[in-house]
């Protein structure tokens, strides 16, 4: 078999890579790259190529800036230059021609909607591929380009891409070995946000057979509030909120435009952020209670969370340490939960700190919370709805069982230096093997190994042995939490 696969979709025709017995076809595009007249405009089919298109390396990467300094050792950016940003990139396996259709799954990056790309090396989809998974990944405009709330724009254009490209997978993919008919998502933080508000979409099934939610928040922002920062990046750069005034700007402006004034937030979540707003085509109504009324009770979910998904926003730069008793007090009363939440949550850890009490009351909050009613909205629901709770603790610099420290092991790369930077060198293959394989296995069956939920409330705990199931845990520390 040669060692430069060629393949045809509707645009033209691919040259790939291919090693180890995995084709890579990278940076295909999905959409015409977002720029001049289609810059802040809904996405729109690319043009057709002549000849064969290089699709050897990464694509190029959209508009964004590094983390900050105390974030930028633990989350890598990796930067391509050019437009053509609207791609993906597929792995197969390279024998795909001689086998049944194969399932497909297609990974969202996470990145606050502002940073990420497919060209990171812990989104290598060669293990799924490996397993005989059609496996696929999606870049989308992030932060103003793709987020802006502004009157004259259709709001969530990001997740208007996202719908383009699983269009694209549903048309495409077989020409890759994939079944267009058994099409898993996989979003991890704000892909799985973007992703939950797909799923409560009527016409969510159009688009994908199941779903993966890892750390993703369920809701979405009024437009008002969501807007904050596009009138707060307008302010600073001295141009109105419209299309035509972000649009005289070029994208690193509004880029720099945005860090500035993410900059004068806080990890505790004051200051304006990128968010998804509620209206529009894209997030019509908020996704949550669109769940929880009923959306998407058709599409079996495999959800969950890590146990301490703060210490990512909290540890780098030292907030957990600043933070005080009275400072727990206050965004106690602040937030309206009840006081003996926070003693349930010190009754577990009898010794942690202000800081840490305080981070595990906003990760329930944001997530935990949702997480748990979004589940108990569906156990009467046709399709099942598994839950997991990842809590290897990390030995790297306090960060524990923080946010994105599931990848490496979902993804079966702890040796890249993504995974390395978050789990250290020595992480336990054991648990990557027992990740892993649930996740293939429910892309796969649509079961990933452990009981669906129920009233008995089983989460599957991922930790060093492999895991295993506790019911109803933190009772005590999610019952009375104030809804978001």
């Amino acid at each position: 078999m040669p060692d430069s696969p060629i393949l045809s979709v509707s645009s033209g025709t691919v040259r790939g890579t291919r090693v180890d017995g995995i084709d890579r076809f990278l940076g295909i595009p999905y959409a015409a790259p977002p720029v001049g007249d289609l810059r802040f405009r809904p996405p729109v089919p690319p043009s057709a190529w002549e000849g064969e298109r290089d699709a050897s390396a990464p694509g190029a990467t959209a508009p964004q800036a590094a983390y900050p300094q105390a974030l930028a050792g633990y989350l890598p950016t990796v930067e391509v230059a050019g437009d053509d940003f609207l791609t993906v990139n597929v792995w197969t396996p390279a024998d795909h021609a001689l086998r049944e259709p194969l399932p497909v799954l297609v990974f969202v990056h996470g990145g606050a909607l502002t940073r990420g790309s497919t060209a990171l090396a812990a989104y290598d989809g060669v293990s799924f591929a490996r397993h005989g998974i059609v496996f696929v990944a999606v870049q989308y405009r992030l932060g103003q380009e793709g987020f802006a709330v502004l009157d004259d724009v259709p709001q969530n254009l990001g997740v208007l891409d996202q719908q383009a490209a699983l269009r694209w997978v549903r048309r495409e993919i077989a020409a890759f070995g994939g079944d267009p008919a058994r099409v898993t998502v996989m979003g991890q933080s704000a892909g799985a946000n973007t992703l939950t508000a797909l799923l409560a979409l009527p016409h969510a099934a159009e688009l994908f057979d199941r779903a993966i939610l890892q750390s993703g928040p369920l809701s979405a922002q009024p437009a008002k509030k969501a807007g904050r920062m596009s009138r707060a990046v307008a302010k600073r750069l001295g141009v109105p909120a419209t299309r035509d005034g972000f649009a005289s700007v070029p994208p690193a402006a509004l880029v720099a435009a945005q860090t500035a004034v993410s900059a004068a937030g806080t990890p505790l979540g004051r200051g304006p952020a990128v968010a998804l707003a509620v209206g529009g085509e894209a997030v019509p109504v908020d996704p949550l209670a669109a769940l929880l009324a009923g959306a998407g009770r058709g599409i079996p979910v495999l959800i969950g969370s890590t146990s301490e998904e703060y210490r990512l926003w909290f540890v780098p730069g030292g907030t957990i340490d600043r933070i005080t008793g009275a400072t727990l007090t206050l965004a106690r009363i602040a937030s309206r939960v009840p006081k003996r939440i926070v003693d349930a949550h010190r009754r577990r850890r009898p010794g942690a700190s202000s800081g840490e009490l305080l981070g595990e009351v906003m990760t329930d909050i944001l997530l935990r919370g949702p997480i748990t009613r979004f589940a108990d909205s569906r156990t009467d629901a046709a399709a099942p709805t598994w839950v997991y709770e990842f809590r290897w603790r990390s030995p790297v610099d306090r960060l524990g069982a923080a946010h994105a420290m599931e990848l490496g092991f979902v993804f079966d790369h702890l040796d890249v230096p993504d995974a390395v930077a978050l789990g250290g060198e020595d992480a336990p293959q054991a648990l990557a093997d027992a990740m892993h394989s649930a996740w293939v296995a429910f892309t796969v069956d649509g079961d990933p190994g452990w009981e669906r939920w129920s009233q008995r409330r089983p989460v599957q705990a991922f930790d060093a042995d492999g895991g295993h199931v506790d019911y109803a845990p933190r009772q005590d520390e999610l019952a009375g939490l104030p809804e978001r």
